[in-house]
């Protein structure tokens, strides 16, 4: 099917909540996509930070094909061979000690806010009601479930679907005093991202994610991270909250986790593992045995092919890059991020969507979030002579928009074709 024929049928047959761009992709390899055509795009999103081997790795290739040929899918009821193999992985890098498998990242917050609420109810010995508040953060984004939407900030994303659900209390983003004076008995958790994502690539101070650290053990309650974009090496270290010193009692990733098939998980401490007894929650699919292999190659992968100390060289050569552009350019306000999830804030919305729409002329994949902020979160193997290519193109680009007010019409240029 063409391009206009896809469009035209989407248009018909599918619920309208994508604002696509018309480019139809038929295959990857590496950091490069393929249009319809066979013109190759540098890829420096990932699937939103999902593909973060690249495209067509031949580790996740053989690992698909290889479960793919023996079994896909068997119930929760019984026992395959990679759950506990992947879990054993995700509790060593993490320091934690059980992990639930599900489908998304929503789903994983999802089930960890049911958690602190069950582990309050567990720990509750005073007869009285049992603490169920949480605390959330100003400019947090954790999913479009009804619990997610409840603990996520932005107006935008909650308002079409109230009421949501009850008992959550927003803090201002590294504010320590505000977290200070909303913290008391009644508050089960505190759920944040260690660097937010959606909200503009905003890490939290080491200060704030120690204090928080520390009120929720004086108070008996849970410290949940969201680590489904920031986690599992994005920043050049398995999880971001460990550049910090602390250790969450829930963490929940997704995203690169299997590599682009679904998959998220919830990881825990022993102790707070005993809230959830058999019945309380579940899955269909979450944790099937095609996905659980993919995500074991997937860290091995990681862990075998040095991409860690990678991921921490080549993002800091980007930011460096990326911290020079914006000594050129007076639109760009600031540089932010750590390792490959880095973010240009920009001066306005307008010159923001002009700038990624004259990257994507250039055939150069970025995205824009919370308006004016430009994000950058490319696959791992990430080389520099990409780095160079793209930071090339957005001092054009800025050039360009900065004397039209738009991004220009310029033909795309560079990367590998077919």
């Amino acid at each position: 099917m063409s391009l206009a024929s896809v469009m035209r049928a989407e248009s018909a047959l599918l619920l309208p909540t994508y604002d696509r761009y018309k480019v139809l992709f038929r295959k990857g390899r590496g950091v490069y996509l393929y249009d319809d055509s066979g013109r190759a795009y540098l890829d420096l999103l990932s699937g939103i930070g999902v593909n973060a081997l690249g495209h067509g790795h031949p580790a996740i290739r053989a690992a698909i094909a290889r479960q793919a040929g023996r079994l896909l899918h068997v119930s929760n009821l019984f026992f395959h061979d990679y759950q506990a193999e992947l879990a054993r992985r995700l509790t060593k890098i993490s320091g934690l000690d059980r992990a639930f498998f599900c489908n998304s990242g929503t789903e994983a917050w999802e089930g960890a806010l049911k958690l602190a609420r069950a582990c309050a109810r567990l720990h509750n010995k005073n007869g009285h009601r049992p603490a169920w508040r949480i605390l959330a953060l100003a400019n947090s984004f954790h999913g479009r479930t009804f619990g997610s939407l409840a603990t996520t900030a932005t107006r935008k994303y909650r308002e079409p679907f109230e009421p949501l659900v009850p008992g959550v209390r927003f803090v201002r983003t590294n504010d320590v005093e505000d977290l200070r004076k909303k913290f008391d008995g009644s508050v089960c958790a505190v759920g944040l991202e260690p660097i937010q994502g959606e909200g503009g690539i905003r890490p939290l101070s080491r200060e704030f994610l120690q204090v928080a650290r520390s009120l929720a053990s004086k108070y008996r309650a849970l410290l949940i991270a969201d680590e489904i974009q920031c986690g599992l090496g994005r920043t050049g270290r398995w999880f971001a909250y460990q550049q910090h010193g602390i250790r969450p009692d829930i963490v929940t990733v997704a995203k690169p986790l299997a590599a682009g098939l679904p998959l998220g998980a919830i990881l825990t401490t022993e102790a707070v593992s005993r809230a959830f007894q058999p019945g309380m929650h579940g899955t269909t699919f979450g944790g099937g045995p095609l996905a659980c292999a993919v995500a074991v190659a997937f860290l091995d992968t990681v862990q075998r092919e040095g991409l860690l100390a990678h991921v921490r060289q080549i993002g800091a050569y980007f930011r460096l890059q990326l911290e020079a552009l914006a000594a050129r350019h007076p639109a760009v306000r600031e540089v932010r991020g750590y390792g490959l999830m880095l973010a240009l804030e920009l001066d306005s919305a307008d010159r923001a969507k002009a700038v990624l729409n004259g990257m994507l002329e250039r055939r150069i994949l970025i995205n824009r979030t919370h308006d004016t902020v430009l994000r950058f979160l490319p696959p791992y193997i990430l080389e520099k002579k990409h780095v160079d290519h793209a930071i090339e193109a957005l001092d054009a680009v800025l050039s360009s928009a900065a004397k039209a007010g738009r991004a220009p019409r310029n033909p795309p240029t560079g990367g590998p074709t077919r």
